[in-house]
Order: C-alpha cells, then structure tokens, then sequence
C-alpha cells in the first residue's frame, strides 16, 4: 500500500498557519489548520501561569514569502534574459588560448554574445564567469572598436589537468583505498590548494586507520609529463594503544573515566580492532573529559595527554592528565524576558536553585521545564537560553535565562483527506490518534505524543525503505484565523 500524508496547520497573532506531515499505510492527507491568539507578549504583563509538563516537540519554522511571477528570473541556457540596451553591436567574441576547454564551451558560459548589444558590465561578468570555472588561471580581454561595432576577445590561460594520479610506497592500505579519499581525479585542473587539501586528507585517514606515523610528500610532473600528480607514502608502523592511564582525578574513577573516552587499550591483554592509535580520537577524547567535569561543575577542568611509543613504534601509552579545579555553585537565578508567563511559574518548574553546585544536566532539565511549559501554553517558538556568568573569586557563577516568548497559537481547523485506499482506516481513526481539538491551544506535548503515536502505530509503515517514516511537520501561513 501506498504511504499516508498527514497535515497539521497553524494560525497566528498575524495569521500564520502550520502544515505537519506524517507517513502512514494508506495514501492520504489529514491537514490540522491552526489559528492564533493576538500576540500577548506585546499587550499582556507576566500574568499567565504554567502547568505540568513532560514532553518537548520540535518548533517548527515557517516558510518563506511566496515570490511574485514577475519575480522569477527565466534563463536560457544558464543566463538570465533582460531587455537589452546600449548603442554599440558585439560584431564577434572571439576566445584565444585555450587548449583543452573548447570555444563552444567558453561561448556558452558568456553573456556577452555575438549580436548582443556590448556591456562592459556584462563583460566584467563574464571574466568573473569564467574564473569560476576553475579551468583557467588567468582571464584577460581585449575589445576592438570599428565603424560596425566592437569585437571583444577573451584571452585564457588554462590550468594544468591531471592527466594521472601515483600513489607510492603505500604497502598496508592498495591505491584503490586510499584514492577515493583525496577528491582528486583524472582530468581536475591542477592547482597546490587542491594537491595540499588531498594530502591533507590521506593523513587523516592514514591516522584514523591507526598509522599515526604517517608521512606523505606530494609533488607535481614525473617522467616528462607535467600532469602527474604522486603521493609519496610512508606509512610507518600501525600502532595500537597498550595502555590508557589517567592522573589528576579524584572525584571519578579511572573505570568511569576510561568508560567516557572513545580509545581503549587491549581487551583482557588481546588486541583488538578498537585500540589502534587514532591521534584525532585521542583529541576528542580530551575534549569529552573536559566536557564531563564541566557538566558536573568544574567549570575551569582542563584535560590534556601525553604518549610514550615502543621501541619498535608499534606500541602507545596514553596517559590523560587532568585538572579539575574547584566545583562552582550557583550564586544567583535570573530570568529576563518573560512578559506573558509569570517569574514565580517559571521558577517553581525548576530545580536547581541558589546555593546548589552547578550541573549542566539539571540545567539541561531545568531549560526543557520552561520550554515545555510556555509550549504548553500554544508557545510554539519560545526560546529560552541560559547563560552563566563566573564569579571566580567566590567559585560561583550567576546562571540567567533569557526568553524569548514568540506569539501564541491555537488550533483552527481540520480537514482529512485520504486518497487510494479509502476504506481502508477511518479520519476518526487518525484524529484520535492526534488528540488536537479546534480551538484548543496548540500544546507541545500533545504534538510530541502524536508524532510518538503515529511512529508506534502498526497502522502505519515506518520503514524507510517503503515509505518516510510518520512524522507531523508544523510550517506556518499568512492569514488572520
């Protein structure tokens, strides 16, 4: 059977409307016209008060202003048409010193064309073209004057194009493996940006893989031909971790620490395909450590590492180094923006509060509460954004929540439309799954339990591989409800 689309519109202080989709069994369209309140931000103090809330749903943004006819540019063959002006003739555009690119192919990229009035706006243009087709290095022009008109020549100086690509010394990983990575091919036009990128690339790689020795040299031009481009590879040993350690920790474990981290040593003494050295995965593990200590209030942690090879070189010992520092509480809680909502609802959905040490969990919660609460409300775009501000002489910090409450929506109308199967599940059927009622506000947690119904819903098909997985897209329109 053929997915299902389901529709949900909205409508706001200023008339906008949402659209939500979602994917079920059997062909059809359920579209939910929503409508708006005026805006109160703009004409209310903080007066309204939040219920419980559980749940968050996306907020969705609107579309853009549909353009005008008139506004529509037509091309033809690439280029815009305009009414033409000017007094002189273009008698012949003539294009020297290209080799491999074709004229027709120069030609047709050009706005300045045989017949055509001449611009040198147009012309200015067309250098400017033709430089972006990456295929010349250097881009002149001549215009000649006569009693007729003017003949306009564009002189080019083409790039070198790789005419082959030579990996060599390259033993653990074939030519076939690695050449996908540089974005190179045959035919490119050769320049030392996109030579140094592609070397740049096969290190990355070459490290992800383990070889965190690696070395590549690139150069241009061998055996006479000028459009060779040859890495030269030396790979090095592929090192694999034996041992992770960490020093400076007092508040977490090392078993709870080397859980967090992504580079792991051998598993009960044997190696495994998880414990090669990958300097970039050892980076991002610096960064998680940090990110960790952060969270729990360790606001000034910084991590870092040091390595040890084997004689051999096949060998890495790693050990992190940290500095937690002192764990900061929370000084002050401020919230400013809040014009509809009033401050004491805003602080009873939250927990933590003055005197608590900071953590970035709680507060990840805390900023949810207040968005589930305003959306609660037909909030749908309120922003709330917390922000701390240190006070390192105490080890405190100020934490603020700034909000910004957008307009408020309700529910208009709603019209189901089911195409190919028709019989084959009721719109009641739909609609109780929604829960949204006309003329109700548009509550956020009931928009996330109906995108969680429809994904659940042996009714309808999500597997990708039939059809778009059930979801309800929210996008506004301009009319007042």
């Amino acid at each position: 059977m053929n997915p299902s689309l389901i529709s949900l519109f909205a409508q706001n202080t200023t008339g906008a409307q949402f659209r939500a989709l979602s994917r079920s069994l059997f062909l059809g369209i359920v579209v939910l016209v929503l409508a708006t309140l005026n805006s109160p931000a703009g004409n209310h103090s903080a007066n309204a008060q939040m219920g419980g809330m559980n749940q968050n749903a996306g907020a969705p943004q609107g579309p853009a202003e549909r353009a005008k006819f008139s506004d529509y540019i037509h091309n033809d063959g690439g280029l815009p048409i305009v009414r033409e002006q000017g007094d002189t003739v273009v008698l012949d555009v003539r294009v020297i010193g290209n080799r491999t690119v074709s004229t027709n192919k120069v030609l047709q990229s050009l706005q300045t064309r045989k017949g055509r009035f001449y611009s040198r706006d147009d012309l200015l243009s067309d250098i400017h073209r033709l430089n972006r087709m990456k295929a010349f290095d250097q881009v002149t022009f001549d215009t000649q004057e006569t009693e007729r008109g003017i003949v306009v020549t564009f002189k080019v100086h083409e790039r070198k194009l790789i005419s082959k690509i030579v990996f060599h010394g390259n033993q653990r990983l074939n030519d076939k493996e690695i050449a996908g990575r540089t974005g190179l091919a045959e035919g490119d036009p050769i320049s030392e940006y996109t030579t140094e990128s592609a070397r740049r690339r096969l290190l990355d790689f070459y490290r992800e893989k383990g070889f965190a020795q690696v070395s590549i040299v690139s150069f241009v031009g061998w055996e006479g031909d000028p459009g060779i481009v040859m890495f030269r590879i030396n790979e090095g040993p592929l090192v694999r971790i034996s041992k992770v350690e960490f020093i400076g920790n007092t508040i977490l474990s090392n078993a709870r620490l080397g859980k967090l981290i992504k580079s792991s040593g051998p598993i009960a003494g044997a190696i495994n395909a998880m414990n090669v050295a990958d300097r970039n995965k050892i980076a991002g593990d610096v960064q998680i450590l940090e990110s960790t200590y952060h969270n729990l209030g360790y606001l000034t942690a910084v991590a870092g590492y040091r390595s040890k090879y084997s004689d051999d070189g096949s060998r890495m010992e790693i050990v992190f180094v940290i500095n937690e520092g002192p764990r900061f509480k929370i000084n002050s809680i401020q919230i400013i923006g809040n014009r509809y909502i009033t401050e004491d609802s805003i602080r009873s959905r939250l927990t933590l509060v003055p005197g608590d040490m900071y953590n970035g969990s709680v507060l990840h919660v805390d900023t949810q509460e207040i968005i589930y609460g305003y959306g609660e409300l037909g909030f749908m775009y309120a922003d709330i954004q917390p922000k701390t501000v240190m006070l390192d002489d105490q080890n405190a910090v100020d934490l603020i929540y700034q909000i910004e409450e957008g307009d408020q929506w309700k529910i208009g109308q709603i019209h189901v439309n089911i195409d190919g199967e028709v019989d084959a599940i009721k719109e009641t059927v739909v609609l109780n799954m929604m829960d949204m009622y006309e003329g109700e506000l548009l509550d956020r947690r009931k928009l996330r339990n109906a995108r969680t119904n429809f994904g659940r819903s042996p009714l309808f098909e999500s597997n990708p591989q039939i059809a778009e997985p059930p979801d309800i897209v929210v996008t506004p329109r301009e009319e007042r409800f």
